[in-house]
């Protein structure tokens, strides 16, 4: 299958996404990734950017394909108007993305896509992070912990740190951070945290938007990345 898979600014459900991916590539499917802005600069925050780029590269089809390289026209989309893959997944999919879908937006590479999609009768699978009703525990990535932090005078960490991403006593710079976990290796008192887990609220007006594309023609909705593996076919 030629497969398009779209990734926004969501760490709850990135990971999982990424093994999809692998996946797919695996399977031997033609696979393009596309990045909306906070897709990219999430990924790079969790140390995920690497092992997505990895996944590309091998041709027409196979590219990675950065919001910030097509400009306001998003030309790259194009191709899901003239139908030129067999299927386009949105994955992790934030509440603001979804948002704008169910409201006719089309002012991102992700949600362009998807209204190309629906225009050149390409299926499109959408996993929202906003799925369920409740509390939903996730996780963090790299966090300085101030209560474990001494105040040393050379923090361990920062020295360490490639991307000098880290103000000493104070905060982790997370658009520097590239998630190489070099500064929680380097810190002595384990002040660096990462994949803390933490409970967040789902709000109602996400849920309600959520709900809204069960509706949509052509759009199925997704609890989980997994749940993608069935939509795939051998050629």
């Amino acid at each position: 299958m030629r497969i398009a898979w779209g990734i926004t600014g969501a760490g709850h459900l990135l990971e999982a996404s990424v093994d999809v991916l692998k996946y797919i590539k695996d399977e031997g499917h033609d696979l393009s990734i596309y990045l909306s802005g906070a897709g990219e600069e999430v990924l790079r925050m969790y140390g995920l950017f690497n092992k997505v780029k990895n996944l590309t590269g091998e041709g027409y089809y196979n590219e990675l394909i950065l919001e910030r390289d097509q400009e306001l026209s998003y030309p790259m989309t194009g191709r899901f108007s003239l139908g030129k893959y067999d299927l386009l997944v949105i994955s992790p999919t934030t509440s603001n993305t979804i948002g704008k879908i169910v409201n006719g937006i089309a002012d991102t590479l992700i949600t362009n896509a998807v209204t190309q999609a629906g225009k050149g009768n390409v299926k499109t699978l959408i996993v929202p992070v906003d799925f369920e009703a409740g509390d939903l525990e996730t996780v963090l990535p790299s966090k300085l912990e101030l209560d474990e932090c001494q105040q040393c005078e050379v923090c361990d960490a920062a020295e360490a740190c490639p991307q000098e991403a880290i103000t000493p006593g104070v905060e982790i710079n997370l658009l520097k951070c590239k998630g190489c976990g070099i500064c929680q290796q380097a810190c002595p008192y384990s002040a660096i945290a990462g994949g803390k887990k933490i409970t967040i609220h789902m709000r109602e007006i996400d849920i309600e938007n959520t709900h809204k594309l069960f509706n949509f023609d052509g759009v199925k909705v997704l609890s989980e990345p997994e749940k993608v593996k069935k939509y795939l076919k051998k050629e």
